[in-house]
């Protein structure tokens, strides 16, 4: 059978996610993960396959393959929604299905020097966003995604739209970064000011949903831009107006890679970094986990609870018995 993106079992899918307010990224993931199981199974179709095929595709991503297991649990929901929801035969019912256990792995957390010292190995904008992630406790693509609108400077905010599981929410804006946020948006209102006088083509950008139909000029407006948007434009195919997008995750992620290595921190840090920095050094300070939760939009305070392992000293919390009994002096001057 094709694998192309129109063959009928794809659309048929990305037609039930799409029906189920799946985003966009999970969308892709999901539709690869199909592919690459119908290809391990030299392009025979689901519908002639089922428990068995499914538990030999996810031994081989273990076995030869070697993947992690939050890879073989996503391909496992790819393909029981595609088994339930639009082959109509779940797999479920034929017997439990195996589930990678995931490992309790701690986060990766810098501390405020190392925090300062990578992010001034960030250069212009991207030492913003670097700043803003840090003080904001944001996701990569909850940043890169906040609009013009969103951003209240009096009341100290970021209004966060459909993060991850759709969720909006409320989180702060650090002071740090307030006279450079100014400067940003002045930047966007100039850059926005000077496309529009172009001509009734320029100036756009792409609305969730089907807010474009509700509120044609909207895309064109200043309150709907991105609050980092990217440099260069793209022409629409449907209608042929010029399009802005925002910055790409993997601009900011390859900028963070390299001022991790020349800042010197030898810990494997990313932006997600400073997300796990920012809880931590919140509950450092003494701020309710709750409040942290909230901030961070954890469906769950258990999940939020793994950052209380660095509270007070690290480690459990206790002194090791080796401070207590004053053996630092033994290490004085000894030559190894």
């Amino acid at each position: 059978m094709s694998l192309q993106s129109k063959s009928p079992l794809l659309h048929a899918m990305q037609s039930t996610m799409r029906l189920r307010h799946f985003s966009p990224r999970t969308e892709t993931v999901y539709l690869a993960w199909v592919r690459r199981y119908i290809r391990f199974h030299r392009l025979r179709h689901p519908g002639e396959m089922g428990a068995a095929e499914v538990r030999a595709f996810l031994e081989h991503l273990a076995g030869p393959r070697r993947l992690s297991a939050s890879s073989i649990n996503q391909a496992l929901a790819a393909l029981l929604l595609l088994y339930a929801d639009v082959l109509r035969q779940p797999l479920e019912a034929l017997g439990p299905m195996p589930r990678a256990k995931q490992p309790e792995r701690l986060p990766v957390v810098l501390t405020r020097d190392e925090v300062r010292r990578v992010l001034q190995e960030l250069d212009g904008v991207a030492r913003v966003i670097g700043v803003v992630l840090y003080g904001s406790g944001m996701r990569l693509t909850e940043c890169l995604s906040v609009r013009v609108k969103d951003v209240d400077l009096e009341r100290g905010e970021f209004r966060i739209r459909r993060g991850k599981g759709a969720k909006d929410r409320v989180t702060v804006l650090p002071q740090a970064v307030r006279g450079a946020l100014v400067a940003q948006l002045e930047r966007v209102a100039v850059r926005h000011r000077r496309e529009c006088a172009e001509g009734l083509e320029h100036g756009w950008v792409a609305l969730p949903g089907a807010l474009d139909r509700k509120y044609p000029g909207a895309g064109r407006s200043l309150a709907w831009q991105w609050l980092f948007p990217a440099t260069r434009r793209y022409r629409g195919e449907a209608d042929g107006r010029w399009y802005r997008h925002h910055w790409h995750e993997s601009a900011m992620q390859r900028a963070m890679t390299a001022a991790v290595r020349r800042s010197g921190v030898l810990k494997r840090a990313s932006c997600h970094t400073l997300r796990h920095s920012f809880a931590t050094h919140l509950l450092e300070g003494g701020a309710d986990i709750r409040t942290v939760q909230e901030l961070l939009g954890h469906r769950s305070v258990t999940t939020t609870m793994i950052y209380t392992h660095v509270l007070n000293r690290g480690g459990l919390g206790v002194t090791s018995p080796a401070d207590r009994g004053g053996l630092g002096d033994l290490l004085a001057g000894l030559a190894v």
